[in-house]
């Protein structure tokens, strides 16, 4: 089941009905039998898989609590890590390590009868798998009691809304809120619907309308043109980031209906004036994680500045690791990691006021370096979208080789940079706002304007066939 499916909005409008007449218990149990559902419109076969890795860590979490040893409470913590790195490292990686070493090995002369299995990835694995290791981190760290109710536990792993895509949420902010009542708010579920409509606006109208252009000119990458590659590029840009940032509208929103309020992943990520405020605005939980996970216990910033810098790279690359099995993310990961140490070198740190106020002065040193991020994140995105190093290099090459002939030309298709432009000046028109569609101090004419202009670009110009999320098997 997905969002942007009528099935999604019967099973969303019969959870909604039965959820407010309920007592907490019941609510948490009705969640827990949605979310599960949901995930079985996908695949039955990996409810267990979940159901396994939740559980583990519900055990472990439990004798961590219980525990005073040292010893024995790391060797409870190894137990987490193994099953929750090992389930993921097997399902998401087992082919990239056996093809990587296979395709060594021919380098060097040697026979390589290596096979691979046909491992399906489990939805959601990369998102469920992080969110149970903070649950666990936490408890060893003693910055969160372990629960003894399995139904709220598994809810908080299994909350259909951003299970299969996130926002990653902590156990201390999403845990908690299972165990306390909730009570309906009518403005907070209003707000959850605008959210979630934006969201729909920015997968359905303008990420799937851009999705033919990327798609046809990556698939051909030796043949098309420069210039074809590069407006597919600015296009995939704009595609990923209304297709991810869409997804976790929808969530946040969603998640309002039921009383809850999830973390906010993506802050207008495109008007950052500098690599590190990129990653301030962009999969903002993501980035949170590897920093209280992975970049504090490697050391962090309080090192040599030289082990400082290896620690930032160390968690870019692991988090282009986490994307996907492929090298074409590690170097995805590690160009960034390589913008990021070099932003204070090329002078593109941003001013320290900010911008996200809808009403801040901006100057034209302000859209320069916005101009200029931007240009370094489609270059970063030339990888992400590849199908390999070599076909990066390849579009890489036909780009510059175009770019330094002056042989460029106007997109291929104008009609969806037309729905960029509305999105990126609703937003910055909205930018000091949590969501675009954030309009309840509007005069009600204005406001349901709004809505129905929106709705009526979804029904009109959304792509007939299904486009998937992008993030959906990551």
């Amino acid at each position: 089941m997905t969002f942007t499916t009528p099935t999604f909005l019967v099973f969303l409008v019969v959870m909604f009905a039965t959820y407010w007449l309920l007592d907490r218990k019941g609510q948490n149990l009705l969640i827990f039998a949605g979310s599960l559902v949901f995930y079985a419109w996908w695949d039955w076969r990996f409810l267990g898989l979940l159901l396994l890795s939740a559980g583990i860590d519900f055990v472990v979490a439990r004798l961590l609590q219980r525990t005073t040893d040292p010893g024995r409470r790391r060797a409870f913590l190894g137990v987490s890590l193994a099953s929750n790195l090992g389930i993921l490292g097997f399902f998401k990686y087992f082919n990239f390590f056996v093809g990587s070493f296979a395709h060594m090995l021919t380098s060097l002369g040697m026979h390589a009868d290596t096979s691979t299995l046909r491992i399906i990835l489990p939805l959601g694995i990369s998102f469920y798998t992080f969110q149970a290791l903070s649950y666990t981190i936490d408890v060893y760290r003693r910055q969160l009691d372990a629960v003894d109710d399995p139904v709220q536990y598994f809810c908080f792993i299994a909350f259909f809304p951003h299970m299969v895509s996130g926002p990653i949420q902590r156990a201390t902010h999403l845990l908690t809120q299972f165990g306390k009542q909730r009570r309906f708010d009518e403005s907070d579920a209003a707000d959850g619907a605008r959210q979630m409509l934006w969201g729909f606006f920015k997968k359905m109208v303008v990420a799937d309308n851009l999705a033919p252009m990327v798609s046809a000119a990556y698939s051909h990458a030796s043949t098309a043109s420069g210039s074809e590659l590069l407006w597919a590029t600015y296009a995939f840009a704009f595609q990923i980031y209304c297709d991810f940032s869409g997804y976790t509208d929808i969530a946040i929103g969603c998640a309002k209906l039921f009383g809850f309020h999830l973390t906010r992943n993506f802050a207008y990520p495109y008007f950052s004036r500098g690599i590190v405020e990129f990653w301030r605005r962009w999969h903002i939980t993501l980035s949170t994680w590897f920093r209280e996970y992975l970049y504090i216990p490697l050391g962090g910033n309080r090192v040599a500045t030289w082990r400082k810098h290896l620690n930032v790279f160390i968690v870019f690359v692991v988090s282009g690791f986490w994307h996907g099995a492929n090298w074409t993310f590690i170097a995805w990961g590690g160009l960034h990691g390589f913008f990021y140490l070099a932003e204070p070198v090329i002078g593109l740190r941003a001013p320290s006021r900010d911008l996200n106020h809808d009403h801040a002065r901006f100057s034209t040193g302000d859209l320069l370096r916005i101009f200029v991020t931007f240009q370094l994140v489609c270059l970063a995105w030339i990888f992400f979208r590849a199908d390999s190093i070599s076909s990066g290099f390849t579009i890489l090459h036909r780009i510059g080789s175009a770019v330094a002939a002056g042989q460029l030309g106007g997109p291929p298709r104008r009609s969806p940079f037309g729905w960029v432009v509305v999105m990126l000046v609703v937003e910055w028109l909205q930018r000091g706002r949590p969501h675009a569609l954030a309009v309840q101090s509007w005069r009600r004419p204005a406001r349901w304007a709004a809505y129905y202009a929106t709705v009526a670009a979804i029904l009109l110009f959304a792509q007939l066939q299904f486009i998937p999320f992008i993030y959906f098997q990551f």
